[in-house]
């Protein structure tokens, strides 16, 4: 589920961020390939990079023509965006420590046809997964709306009519289905999940029942709009590749945006 509102406290019942569905989980992850085009770890240039991604509040940065090579970087999170991130997205309680998450920047294609790079937030075991998977959708010309660094979220306070497209990571917030939140941690507050083009995607109950009124024409699955994401395709691939988990498969409810390493 993706990232939107504010956030409150940490309880064991609610709180926290997303954009519109369900999500946990944890595992250590391989380091990025060496020598790959486009692809760096944590360094002092990656996090001056991460500085600039993270800076406004999680905005993908598209001021100038960006090279149609694929870049992926990894880095600590910034100091600034650390202080940002407690007491919204994250705060004492959650399930993992801010130290042990790192501060991408992603290359992406946008709907316009255009490369954008935007900024993520993902557990650290999973950093090298991650940026392999997105260089795989780079390479598909897979269309992402926006990368855009989690919001808070106040279970109760979320508007059907939101119009925002996040595509994002962390956010330290219980499992949101359609019908609400739940009281379990999703995979998202330990960085290990995931959700893409939440609006073209979204999370389907069993009874047919979708929060978003935006998104309600994509419970359509046989639609094969910009953004989407189907059984079998680039993205589904490239995730199943680095042993992650679709909500698209579950049986019952589906979360057509979401991924995670644990498939919850």
């Amino acid at each position: 589920m993706y990232p939107r509102y504010r956030l409150g406290s940490v309880v064991a019942a609610a709180v926290l961020v997303a954009v519109a569905t369900a999500c946990t989980g944890s595992r250590e992850d391989r380091a990025p390939a060496t020598g790959r085009a486009g692809i760096t770890s944590t360094a002092p240039a990656a996090a001056a990079k991460g500085k600039a991604a993270a800076k406004g509040a999680g905005t993908a940065s598209a001021a100038k023509a960006l090279s149609t090579r694929f870049e992926g970087s990894s880095s600590a999170l910034p100091a600034r965006l650390a202080a940002e991130m407690r007491g919204t997205t994250w705060q004492p309680g959650c399930p993992v420590p801010l130290r042990d998450l790192r501060l991408l920047t992603l290359r992406y294609w946008g709907f316009d046809g255009k490369v954008h790079e935007g900024p993520m937030v993902v557990n650290r075991a999973v950093a090298g997964q991650v940026i392999s998977v997105f260089e795989r959708l780079f390479q598909a010309r897979f269309p992402i709306q926006q990368l855009h660094l989690a919001v808070q979220y106040i279970p109760g306070e979320d508007d059907p009519n939101d119009t925002r497209n996040y595509t994002g990571s962390f956010n330290c917030r219980p499992v949101v289905t359609a019908h609400g939140a739940q009281s379990n941690w999703s995979q998202h507050a330990y960085g290990l999940a995931i959700d893409i083009n939440p609006i073209q995607n979204p999370y389907v109950a069993s009874d047919g029942y979708v929060r978003n009124n935006h998104a309600r024409r994509y419970r359509d699955r046989s639609l094969r709009r910009t953004g989407m994401i189907h059984g079998g395709d680039a993205v589904v691939r490239a995730f199943a590749d680095a042993g992650w988990g679709w909500g698209g498969s579950w049986s019952g409810n589906k979360d057509y945006m979401h991924f995670s390493l644990t498939g919850r």
